[in-house]
């Protein structure tokens, strides 16, 4: 009984081959084919067809080749087949490697050694059952983790970085391709969150807090009920939405009690979802006194950004949490009020309310 050839990753020489064919060794079936250059057929080395003569026999590394060079697979022992079936649990094989390591570094040469193919072959017969190179597959494949966890609330730095990212470049880049978004944009359009939400009159309009359970997410003002759930459909498009009246109650009324001009008789918890430039700004905005205002140039420079004055206007304007993230208490540099989303007389409503609190006694 003749014993099982080792595993290798080259064709034999041409002299083995030739004896494979002579003696219809099956064992080197899937390693090579040959074919005869007088009938325009290529074989499996032990097809049982009648033997050819040794000038008129070429070698191919596979079925590709030889088709590539104008011969026809074997009716007989359908070479053509054999090679796809093997083919195809190779691919499987790359394929599941390629999963198992996302989140390293794995070379074209790498795999192609793994699973016994060459760079070349393995390059373009998984490009063609995937319709992905190895290397895009890899990279379709941490996207998928990023978007999971940009869902689950995580920030886009460590989102990018835990789906295997070594840059973040490279996160970018893959959101753009990906997602047609950044993927603080994917992560500000709500994908995958539930957000439960709750719409009560206030002295300013209508007021919709929404709140994931992470904490409050939105504070959004209009004129109507309708508008502020429209724009809560607006800020969230990717997200599920719940009306949770009673659930954002506890919010609800410190959210309304702000905007009526009331000092703060507790802290809320946030779930903000933005760029880490927008967090800072918001983060600074928090700090500003009730009853003070501000400069978008004080802003920028409390946060080591001093030229970037135009940019903490975009924050303040893409701010979701009004009240919460006081940007109405951000002015122009010669005092004027500025832009606010929400209208200029509830920025001016919002400053004259928080400055009778300030002023009137403590008790």
């Amino acid at each position: 009984m003749r014993e099982p050839l080792p595993t290798v990753t080259q064709a034999p020489c041409a002299d083995d081959m030739w004896a494979a064919v002579s003696e219809r060794d099956a064992r080197f079936d899937g390693r090579f084919v040959y074919a005869v250059t007088s009938t325009g057929i290529y074989c499996r080395p032990s097809c049982g067809a009648r033997r050819p003569r040794r000038d008129r026999v070429r070698f191919f590394q596979g079925p590709a080749e030889a088709e590539a060079s104008g011969f026809r697979a074997c009716k007989r022992c359908r070479p053509d087949v054999a090679e796809q079936a093997r083919q195809g649990l190779t691919l499987v094989a790359a394929a599941t490697y390629i999963e198992a390591h996302r989140d390293e570094r794995v070379t074209l040469e790498t795999l192609a050694t793994e699973v016994g193919l060459s760079s070349g072959h393995l390059q373009r017969a998984f490009t063609r059952a995937y319709g992905l190179s190895p290397h895009r597959y890899q990279a379709r494949l941490r996207g998928e983790e990023m978007r999971r966890r940009l869902r689950s609330g995580e920030t886009v730095a460590a989102a990018g970085y835990g789906a295997g990212f070594g840059s973040s470049r490279a996160v970018y880049e893959e959101a753009k391709r990906s997602m047609g978004m950044t993927p603080a944009a994917y992560r500000r359009g709500g994908a995958g969150l539930d957000i439960h939400y709750g719409v009560a009159p206030s002295a300013l309009g209508a007021v919709l807090v929404g709140a994931t359970d992470r904490g409050v997410c939105c504070v959004l003002l209009g004129d109507s009920d309708d508008s502020v759930v429209r724009g809560l459909a607006d800020e969230f498009p990717h997200a599920e939405f719940h009306r949770d009246d009673a659930g954002v109650a506890q919010w609800m009324v410190e959210v309304v009690a702000r905007i009526g001009g009331e000092r703060p008789a507790s802290q809320v918890p946030l779930d903000l979802c933005g760029t880490d430039f927008q967090r800072r700004v918001w983060t600074a905005l928090r700090e500003v006194p009730s009853g003070s205002t501000v400069s978008y140039r004080s802003i920028a420079v409390e946060i080591g950004r001093p030229a970037a004055t135009r940019a903490v206007a975009g924050a303040c304007a893409g701010n979701h949490v009004a009240v919460l993230v006081p940007c109405h208490r951000v002015v122009r540099s010669d005092g004027g009020l500025g832009g606010y989303r929400w209208g200029l007389g509830r920025k001016r409503a919002l400053l004259e309310g928080e400055r009778r609190a300030e002023r009137a006694p403590q008790g």
